[in-house]
C-alpha cells in the first residue's frame, strides 16, 4: 500500500483544488484516445464529488466522451450478500441518476474471481485519460497501485474524503485534540473550495458512443435486476452467504434521506440525546459516508443551512476545543466533531501508516501497559465464534452484537463499550484487536474503513492518555463497565429490541 509512485499532477488550468490532485504514473494524456475515463472505485455518487468533476473538466477540454466505470469485484475480502447488495444498489442509484446525461455508465459485476481482470487496462488502452477516487484503507490503495503501474495513460487520483484535504497535513496526529488544532488553524481557506452540487449540470460534453464490443462481450454491463441486488443474483455470485442483506437500503437517494431526516428530526437534539441507544438520536449516515454514497461536503452543506451559518462566525482562536470553535449550536457542533475531527483523523492516520490496523500504531503508553497486562488473568475467556454468536454471560454486550449481525451496525456508544469487553474477554490484547476487526468488517456495512479502524484501536488506547487506576488486563487503557452504561444510559427499549 506504499505511496512512493504517486508524484503531483502537472500544472494545469482546472477548477480543482490543488492539494485533492496526484497523478500516479509517468503515462502520458492521449488526446486521440475515444474518450475520458472516470473509475468510480468509492466515490460512488454524482453529486459533490471532485473526482466526477475533473473527468467532466477533461471530457470538456479534450471533447470527447465521458464514460463511468464502476467495477465491483467478488474477491474482495468479506464480501457477502449484505455488502454487495448495498453497493449494487449505490450503482442502481448512479445509473438512474446518469440516465439521459452526455455520459455512459458502464457498471460491472465481476461473475467469479479474476473475471474482471483485464477490464482496466482494456478500457485505458482506448481512453485519453483515466480518473479516480482516493481511499486509504482496505485493499483499494494497493489497487489502484498495481492498476497504475502498468496503465497506457495518465491515472489521477482524486481526493473528495473530506472538508481538509488528506495532503493538508504532512503527518498523522496522536490524538483528537491535536488535529483538532490543526484542523482550526488549517481548514478556514478549504471551506471556500467545495466540490460543485451537481457537476454535470450544464456540461455541454460530447455525446456518449457504445464502447467496443470486444470489451462489452468479454465483460458485459451488469442487468438492472442485478443492479437491484436481487437474491438469485446474488446467489449465483461465489461470496459470503451467511451474512444476509440488511432492512435499509444503499446509494445516495437513501443517503440523501437519511440526511434530511436527521436534520430534521435528530440534529437538534443530537447532543443531549445521541449516547442513549434508546432514543435513536445518531444520524445513521455511516454506511453512505462509507460507500460514498454521500459526500462529508453535501453532510456539511446541510447541517450549516439548518443553523443558518456562514464562514464569518467561525471562531478566530484555534484552541482545539470540541464546542464554540464553529460557531453553531450545541447539537450542531456535537455531531461536526464526529463528522469532521474524529472521521477524518482515522482518514489522516490511514493516508500515513500503513499499519494502521496493527497494535503497532498504538501510542507507546498503551503498547507498554497492555503488554505489562497481557499475562493478566482474564474474567472470562470467549472464542471467537462464542462472541461472535452473541453467546456471552452480558446481556448489553449480546445485545450490541446482534444489532450488528442485524443490522449492520452498531449504536455509536454501545460500540465503545462492545470492544473493551472483547478486550477484556480475549486471550490478548493482539487477539482481541484481530477479532474486533474481523467481525466489524465482516458484517457492519461502514466496516473496512479508516473510521472503524479508529474506533477499534480507540478502544486500547489509541487518540487517547492513560486513565488510572492501573487494572488487570487494561493497565492503565480507559476501562469502561456494562453495569456503568446501563446505569448511566437509557437501555431498556434496546435490551428489549434485540434480546435474544
Amino acid at each position: 500500500m506504499s505511496r512512493a509512485r504517486a508524484q503531483p499532477a502537472a500544472p494545469r488550468a482546472s477548477a480543482l483544488p490543488r492539494l485533492r490532485l496526484q497523478s500516479r504514473n509517468d503515462a502520458p494524456v492521449r488526446e486521440d484516445g475515444r474518450f475520458v475515463l472516470y473509475w468510480m472505485n468509492s466515490a460512488h455518487r454524482t453529486r459533490f464529488n471532485f473526482a466526477l468533476e475533473r473527468a467532466a473538466e477533461w471530457a470538456l477540454r479534450l471533447q470527447r466522451p465521458l464514460v463511468v466505470l464502476e467495477l465491483l469485484r467478488c474477491g474482495y475480502p468479506h464480501a457477502s450478500d449484505r455488502i454487495h447488495r448495498f453497493l449494487l444498489e449505490g450503482m442502481a442509484a448512479n445509473a438512474r441518476r446518469l440516465a439521459g446525461k452526455p455520459v455512459l455508465h458502464y457498471p460491472y459485476l465481476e461473475p467469479a474471481p479474476g473475471r474482471a481482470e483485464g477490464l482496466l487496462e482494456a478500457l485505458g488502452a482506448q481512453a485519453c485519460v483515466a480518473i479516480t477516487d482516493v481511499f486509504p484503507a482496505f485493499f483499494l490503495p494497493g489497487w489502484v497501485e498495481e492498476i497504475a503501474a502498468r496503465f497506457p495513460v495518465r491515472l489521477e487520483e482524486v481526493d473528495s474524503n473530506g472538508l481538509l484535504p488528506l495532503r493538508a497535513a504532512d503527518e498523522p496526529f496522536a490524538t483528537a485534540h491535536s488535529f483538532r488544532h490543526f484542523l482550526q488553524r488549517m481548514l478556514p481557506p478549504h471551506l471556500g473550495d467545495f466540490p460543485r452540487e451537481e457537476p454535470l449540470r450544464g456540461a455541454r460534453l460530447p455525446a456518449p458512443r457504445p464502447l467496443p464490443a470486444a470489451v462489452t462481450r468479454r465483460w458485459p454491463p451488469a442487468t438492472e435486476r442485478a443492479l437491484w441486488g436481487a437474491p438469485e443474483v446474488l446467489a449465483r455470485l461465489p461470496i459470503d452467504h451467511s451474512v444476509p442483506p440488511v432492512e435499509h437500503h444503499g446509494g445516495s437517494e437513501e443517503g440523501r434521506a437519511a440526511l434530511r431526516l436527521f436534520a430534521r428530526k435528530r440534529l437538534a437534539r443530537y447532543a443531549e440525546e445521541r449516547n442513549h441507544p434508546d432514543l435513536d438520536a445518531t444520524s445513521g449516515l455511516s454506511p453512505y459516508l462509507h460507500f460514498g454514497h454521500v459526500s462529508a461536503h453535501e453532510v456539511f452543506s446541510v447541517v450549516a443551512a439548518a443553523e443558518g451559518w456562514d464562514s464569518g462566525k467561525l471562531s478566530t482562536k484555534a484552541g482545539g476545543g470540541r464546542s464554540g470553535w464553529w460557531g453553531m449550536g450545541e447539537s450542531a457542533e456535537a455531531f461536526l466533531d464526529q463528522l469532521v475531527t474524529w472521521r477524518e483523523l482515522g482518514f489522516q492516520t490511514c493516508a500515513r501508516r500503513e499499519d494502521y490496523y496493527t497494535a503497532e500504531s498504538l501510542p507507546a503508553w498503551a503498547l507498554r501497559t497492555l503488554e505489562e497486562h497481557a499475562a493478566d488473568r482474564r474474567p472470562r475467556l470467549y472464542s471467537r465464534e462464542e462472541l461472535e454468536g452473541a453467546r456471552t454471560h452480558d446481556p448489553l454486550w449480546n445485545a450490541a452484537q446482534r444489532q450488528l449481525l442485524r443490522e449492520g451496525r452498531i449504536h455509536n456508544y454501545l460500540r465503545m463499550l462492545w470492544g473493551k469487553k472483547v478486550l477484556e474477554w480475549s486471550p490478548s490484547f493482539r487477539e482481541a484487536l484481530d477479532t474486533m476487526i474481523a467481525l466489524n468488517d465482516r458484517h457492519a456495512l461502514d466496516g473496512r474503513d479508516p473510521n472503524s479502524y479508529s474506533g477499534i484501536l480507540w478502544c486500547l488506547g489509541k487518540y487517547d492518555r492513560p486513565w488510572g487506576p492501573e487494572r488487570p488486563v487494561f493497565g492503565t487503557v480507559r476501562y469502561m463497565t456494562s453495569h456503568s452504561a446501563a446505569r448511566k444510559l437509557r437501555v431498556r427499549e434496546y435490551l428489549r429490541r434485540y434480546g435474544s
